[in-house]
């Protein structure tokens, strides 16, 4: 062989090195975006306003205060402090609300099953993940709408357990084939934790369904001091009725979550118009007023109990007062709630990206678009309702779930931002390209170093030109997302709850999921 064929033959297998290289998976530190990057740029309020907001709380819950605690809860917040006023109402002192405050529960992690998903929501830390109550799901090519079931929730979790952007699985769908309340909330725990390994959260009706829940939990962790040690799902708890008033069930579901060492999320959900004031600075002082008395009952039940602050400002439309979940205004208070809850250091949930399209169109993709960027930024510790959610959380697309992951992704990278170091402004890339090489920067040892590590690529997003497009059949980003869904569905069938805990958990308790839809078809 010439001494010519041998330099070709070595470039040649030098490239294919480099290509190998940069298709192979990168650590989580080197790539591009990555689960709990620290957001914060954005800051809708000044520090005066966080003031003001912060003040206006105190005294609301002062002066005001909450009405229909249960007997349980009245007992345990006067015993803290709290004070029962003759009409019913509970207030809280001011002092009472900044020692909760200053001794509350901090940093704390939020586990998965599989402990690569643990994250660590605090500062400003940005985690994105599912929620929502939806009851339908939406047939993106037809937009018929069409009642929600147990296997539609087991398939919404398994699909998110494949999604990298999308870091917790809260429950989606509401299961309507299931009329008992008790069977609805045992098996929507059920199929979520069966479908995934990544954090979990639920809700239930009844305090007696959260400890027949807990009993499988345990089952699946090995024991309760395991369950307690890495408790993997939390409890979404609407332990308010805006405005200003506690839910009776929801605050006994919420008591036997704390005793039994389950993280809960505080979630406060006014309508800023409806049940909150329609001033965006008023509905966020009554939902911090909301979620602090919340965090006074957690911790009168059991002191530095794990506790999300959610202050999940709601919006409505203001000349129907139906909810607008991707509205503008929403993103705003969404924002700001982020900032409250870095004021106080305490890990903060709000919601992102509630369209109001009724499909996965342009209307939901630049509603989830702005949403996002504006909450992450902001540095929401963790962003429920991001992906999926149509209707203002009245249906849920599967091809949407899928879309909204590449969109999830790309704001996560606008939450890196641009890395300025004497390394990444180095002149002598420049110096190369200009003086000695060939002009450009495409083959350079920086390009190729970067192209992975700080570029981002989307997996459902087209960037082929006319032309690559045309002879690839014209597809469109649903008919790219209908494929991904249809080859994740066919293929991810998790089974990280071994077969005798999933006997054990059968015989003891009404699952209603069959075990063959849960396994690929033979």
């Amino acid at each position: 062989m010439s001494e010519v064929a041998e330099k070709m033959v070595r470039r040649g297998g030098a490239r294919e090195a480099r290509r190998a290289a940069r298709s192979a998976p990168l650590p989580d530190s080197l790539r591009p975006v990555r689960p709990g990057m620290d957001g914060g740029r954005y800051l809708p309020l000044s520090e005066a306003d966080v003031r003001k907001i912060h003040n206006a709380a105190l005294d609301a819950l002062e002066t005001i205060g909450f009405a229909d605690a249960p007997p349980s809860g009245i007992e345990m917040m006067t015993r803290v402090g709290a004070k029962l006023t003759a009409t019913g109402r509970l207030l809280f002192p001011r002092a009472l609300v900044e020692d909760t405050i200053a001794n509350a529960a901090r940093h704390f992690v939020l586990h998965g099953q599989d402990p690569k998903y643990d994250m660590e929501p605090w500062g400003s830390r940005v985690y994105f993940g599912t929620a929502g109550a939806a009851v339908h799901m939406v047939d993106a090519r037809t937009g018929e709408y069409r009642d929600s079931t147990t296997r539609d929730l087991y398939d919404i979790a398994r699909v998110v357990d494949t999604l990298e952007h999308l870091h917790f699985f809260q429950r989606s769908v509401v299961c309507r084939d299931l009329v008992d309340p008790a069977e609805m909330d045992f098996n929507t725990a059920y199929a979520s934790v069966s479908a995934t390994t990544k954090h979990v959260g639920s809700s239930w009706v009844a305090p007696e369904h959260v400890e027949q829940s807990l009993k499988m939990l345990h089952l699946i962790a090995g024991g309760e001091d395991k369950w307690r040690a890495r408790p993997f799902v939390s409890q979404s708890n609407c332990f308010v009725v805006p405005p200003m008033k506690f839910a009776f069930d929801a605050c006994k579901c919420m008591e036997v979550a704390v005793r039994g060492g389950m993280p809960v999320l505080l979630l406060s959900a006014g309508q800023a118009g409806a049940t909150a004031p329609a001033s965006l600075a008023a509905a966020l002082v009554q939902e911090v007023a909301e979620c602090l008395a919340g965090l006074v009952y957690v911790n009168a039940i059991q002191p530095k109990a794990t506790a999300i602050f959610g202050t999940w400002c709601f919006v409505s439309d203001l000349r129907t007062g139906a909810m607008s979940g991707g509205s503008p205004e929403q993103a705003l208070l969404s924002a700001a709630s982020a900032q409250m809850s870095r004021f106080y250091d305490l890990t903060g949930g709000t919601a992102s990206g509630m369209t109001d399209s009724k499909l996965p169109d342009a209307q939901c993709g630049s509603e989830r678009a702005y949403n996002h960027a504006l909450v992450g930024n902001a540095g929401a510790n963790l962003i429920y309702e991001s992906a999926g959610m149509m209707a203002s959380l009245m249906g849920f697309s599967l091809e949407s779930l899928i879309m909204d992951n590449d969109t999830i992704g790309a704001v996560q990278r606008t939450i890196r931002g641009i890395e300025v170091n004497d390394e990444s402004i180095s002149l002598e890339t420049m110096r190369q390209v200009c003086l000695e090489g060939p002009g450009h920067y495409l083959g350079s040892d920086q390009t190729l170093k970067l192209m992975q590590k700080d570029y981002l690529y989307p997996t459902i997003g087209d960037r082929a030109s006319p032309n690559q497009w045309a002879e690839q059949g014209r597809p469109s980003m649903l008919d790219r997302a209908s494929a991904k869904l249809n080859a994740v569905l066919s293929s991810h069938y998790p089974t990280h709850i071994p077969q005798h805990i999933d006997d054990a958990i059968r015989a003891q308790f009404p699952v209603r999921l069959p075990r063959e839809q849960m396994q690929a078809p033979r």
